[in-house]
């Protein structure tokens, strides 16, 4: 199974940090936000990947080059100047994803979902990860019903991950032109065709400065504790 690191949005909500610096380069404990997503993929087994690139693309190809130095292969799907947002996004890099079911996820979250469990998900034409509403999302996006199939309305609704897998049927009439992801899946979900799974993990979406320095912090905890672990 392929994967796609959703890396193409300007990042408005970390301006000015992402004025001259695309969000996935942003750095937590010295590393790349989207340095983090594709070691969890390459540790996963994930060897192929898409990233999708738009301002300040060309650093993000720089940066993670080929993905030699990770033991994973790297193309990109250059979106020039302005975004086509997730739906559009998907639809222009179909040609380098293949006939299969894919993985979908964002570059600006982190979290510690088992990847492994998705490689041979069988799905319908979607399955996606979702977790219990953040406080910065208390509303929520979907209802998971006992049946594991996912509902625009409902009871009890949780938040989309930012982590599915999508079958290319899924997109087979979607332009490559600008498209948010929640119409299509909406009309999926009223066939009744898209299921869901719920996590409860480790899991950040990295979408201010706030929630960066947080991440920083958290990891300087954790090296911290290892540190006198292993000198105790």
């Amino acid at each position: 199974m392929k994967a796609m690191i959703l890396a193409a949005g300007r990042g408005e909500r970390m301006r000015p940090l992402t004025d001259h610096t695309p969000k996935p380069l942003l750095k937590a404990a010295g590393k790349a936000l989207i340095e983090y997503t594709i070691e969890n993929l390459a540790n996963a087994g994930f060897g192929e990947i898409v990233i999708n690139i738009a301002h300040l693309g060309e650093q993000i190809k720089d940066y993670c080059e080929s993905g030699k130095r990770w033991n994973v292969s790297i193309v990109y799907s250059d979106e020039g100047e302005t975004a086509l947002e997730t739906a559009g996004g998907i639809a222009k890099a179909l040609p380098l994803l293949g006939d299969e079911p894919f993985l979908v996820l964002n570059a600006d979250i982190i979290c510690d979902y088992p990847l492994t469990n998705l490689r041979t998900r069988a799905i319908d034409l979607a399955h996606l990860v979702m977790i219990n509403n953040p406080p910065h999302h208390p509303e929520g996006d979907f209802s998971l019903n006992a049946d594991g199939l996912l509902a625009e309305q409902g009871l009890n609704k949780l938040t989309f991950s930012g982590i599915g897998v999508y079958h290319p049927k899924l997109f087979a009439n979607i332009p490559a032109a600008p498209l948010k992801l929640r119409p299509v899946l909406n009309r999926a979900m009223q066939e009744h065709r898209i299921s869901g799974e719920k996590f409860s993990g480790l899991w950040m979406d990295i979408g201010t400065p706030e929630r960066l320095a947080e991440l920083g912090k958290q990891y300087a905890r954790d090296t911290s504790r290892h540190t006198e672990d292993v000198a105790n």
